[in-house]
């Protein structure tokens, strides 16, 4: 039971359902405050009204936003009216954490409710015992359909589809075909693509919605349709299909098995979430902290970034030991000890730089055999323009700082030799890695890194050495 001052406090339904974000873009704190109130005074009234009819993006956000022990809480109350959808929202720590704790009966219940690519996506991550107890309560159809997308790859197109849609034969007129959508209610909810299939489900072509609403009733399907040049095999890869979507400008494509049936179809929104998920991998691989979530724990946290950091600290150690050639000359002349970091540290920034631009062109395929020697030379040109233009700024002032000419131009020719390494680093090793069938995202960094600073300080020792040997 609440107090009359804790209803004060609360929003009316219209206004936390359409305004529950403040400027920022994060949840408004008074929201969080009102369904942690109403969450403590088990209030379900207040939450069916209020955060029930939430959208799943919006209920996926207060689901992050609440304390971890309130997620559960507030499931159990909403029972029924929480809305599953929300959960391909969320963080996977979180999502795993409420449906571990859900009752398998009510996790069939919902999952009949929800499209087959969300059903798909919340039972990929159940633990095999738990996936087959909710399968076995769903209606043969429905467990047939989830299984068969079960068993692609993940990561696949298959594992994506829908596998609701909308599929007629040739034979049928533009008139059966409508009267056929008006009146079967086991239909997507939204489509904007009809599939034209011969009686084993192969397909034979597509139709779009607007070009049957302006077609008279009497014409038959096989007249207007067109072939579909561009179905997707349900084992490709999700990057590789949202690839074909950005290249064709697709709304939907179908998703055909081996032998070209008919099995699902891929629609925008899901290829939305597909590029966004491939683009945040690639920019946490580049740093070397694989397939880290904010949710996760201090101690998975520690342990996806320990790998590479082990990786980095033996390259660190090459690079030192290139330092230790040189120690009798560091001794003497001060002034490298000072200006060495300089030199390997532009030589890191150019390389991260070139090498952040290329892992995206592979990733994309706008860099490829055709184009590749064309971009290098670029790059190429580009090192050489910058290492003149910070040399001659570095030399400049370096000269002047320890009154040296000697040193600014040793620092100047170093600084031109490990930009033009780095611009050839950042584009050749992950063409090389590429090319080996390793991921440029994850591993080129540590290899980038570790070539600049060895050329930097290889380079500016080098050359104070051998200048100062010979004056």
């Amino acid at each position: 039971m609440t107090n009359i001052e804790d209803d004060r406090l609360r929003p009316t339904a219209e206004e936390f359902s359409d305004d529950i974000y403040s400027e920022d873009g994060s949840i408004r704190s008074d929201v969080l405050a009102m369904v942690g109130a109403a969450i403590a005074d088990r209030d379900v009234l207040f939450l069916r009204q209020n955060v029930a009819r939430l959208h799943e993006s919006e209920l996926g956000d207060l689901l992050e936003a609440i304390q971890p022990d309130q997620r559960m809480a507030l499931v159990r109350l909403l029972g029924d009216d929480f809305d599953l959808t929300a959960l391909t929202e969320v963080d996977e720590a979180i999502r795993l954490e409420i449906v571990d704790q859900m009752p398998n009966a009510q996790i069939a219940a919902a999952i009949g409710d929800l499209d087959s690519d969300d059903a798909v996506y919340i039972l990929e991550d159940l633990d095999k015992e738990d996936r087959e107890e909710i399968l076995a309560q769903l209606p043969f159809t429905e467990r047939v359909r989830l299984s068969r997308a079960l068993d692609y790859p993940e990561s696949s197109a298959g594992r994506r589809m829908q596998t609701e849609f909308v599929a007629v034969p040739p034979f049928w007129t533009i008139g059966q075909t409508i009267d056929y959508m008006r009146d079967e209610e086991d239909l997507p909810e939204s489509f904007t693509q009809i599939f034209v299939i011969d009686p084993t489900f192969k397909l034979l072509g597509i139709i779009d919605l607007d070009r049957i609403l302006r077609t008279k009733r009497q014409v038959k399907i096989e007249t207007i349709m067109r072939e579909t040049n561009y179905p997707i095999p349900a084992d490709m890869d999700q990057e590789e299909a949202a690839q074909l979507f950005e290249q064709y400008d697709l709304l939907s494509a179908a998703v055909v098995d081996d032998n070209g049936r008919l099995v699902g179809v891929l629609t925008i929104d899901d290829i939305v979430d597909v590029m966004q998920e491939e683009a945040e991998e690639d920019i946490m691989r580049l740093g070397g902290v694989g397939d880290e979530e904010l949710s996760d724990s201090v101690a998975d946290t520690s342990r996806s970034r320990v790998p590479w950091l082990l990786v980095n600290l033996v390259t660190a150690f090459m690079a030192a030991s290139v330092i230790g050639l040189f120690d009798a000359t560091i001794q003497q002349i001060v002034a490298l000890a000072v200006l060495m970091p300089i030199v390997a540290g532009m030589g890191g920034n150019a390389a991260s730089q070139t090498m952040t631009v290329t892992v995206r062109a592979l990733a994309t395929r706008d860099l490829d055999i055709h184009n590749s020697w064309r971009i290098i030379r670029r790059e190429a040109g580009v090192g050489l323009l910058n290492g003149v233009l910070f040399g001659v700024l570095i030399g400049i002032v370096a000269g002047a700082w320890f009154q040296d000419p000697n040193i600014g131009g040793i620092i100047a020719t170093a600084m031109l030799i490990n930009m033009m390494a780095a611009a050839l680093a950042g584009i050749m090793v992950p063409l090389l890695l590429d090319k080996y069938g390793a991921d440029p995202a994850v591993a080129s960094a540590v290899f980038v890194t570790t070539i600049t600073d060895i050329t930097g300080f290889f380079a500016f020792l080098g050359l104070a050495t051998w200048w100062f040997a010979i004056g």
